[in-house]
């Protein structure tokens, strides 16, 4: 996918620079927290590439943060910095797209809601890896909207059907397939358990 056709690159540019940068860390530094290469890290500061679902996952997990809640701060528009409740419409949500997988994500809740709230749609034959890191300080449940997920918790594999529901214990390495020839839709639902 062309980096000029998904309005959120330069947007999660800003937000991985902004938090590395928080951190005082040089990019040797954050590549080696995340095992993503300095050069790819470059890439994605300067909007020249759209990191992928494994990418966001890793530098999410090294900033201590979930891959929601990095996506969220980079989707923030400035009806959702006053903190005020409201409605927000499916057509003015930023949808992100993996380029490597076809996965797309839509935050549906706000920065300022308590719990963070997405919608994914996994296409068909799609596979999206995470490290345990991305997992770490979070509450998070997966809910099945529509048709049938395959989920790897660390060493279980789980099938999940329209309607099914996981909650996720202690932090492991996960992994999100859609074995399927239709779409996979589903909600990500997560808390903070411990401020890092």
């Amino acid at each position: 996918m062309s980096n000029i056709v998904d309005p959120l690159v330069g947007q999660i540019a800003a937000r991985v620079r902004t938090e590395r940068e928080r951190r005082r860390w040089t990019l040797a530094q954050l590549a080696d927290a995340s095992g993503v290469s300095r050069a790819m890290i470059n890439r994605i500061e300067r909007g020249e590439s759209s990191p992928t679902a494994v990418v966001l996952g890793k530098l999410s997990a090294a900033f201590q943060l979930s891959v929601a809640s990095l996506l969220a701060l980079a989707e923030g528009t400035p009806d959702d910095t006053d903190g005020i409740p409201g409605v927000r419409r499916e057509a003015d949500a930023a949808e992100w797209r993996d380029p490597a997988t076809g996965y797309r994500r839509r935050q549906i809740t706000g920065p300022h809601f308590p719990a963070e709230i997405a919608e994914i749609r996994l296409p068909p034959g799609a596979r999206v890896p995470y490290p345990a890191a991305a997992f770490a300080f979070i509450r998070q449940i997966v809910w099945v909207l529509d048709g049938h997920l395959t989920f790897h918790d660390g060493d279980t594999v789980h099938e999940l059907d329209t309607g099914d529901t996981i909650e996720l214990g202690e932090p492991a390495e996960r992994v999100f397939a859609n074995t399927t020839d239709t779409e996979c839709r589903y909600a990500v639902i997560l808390t903070r358990g411990i401020t890092p």
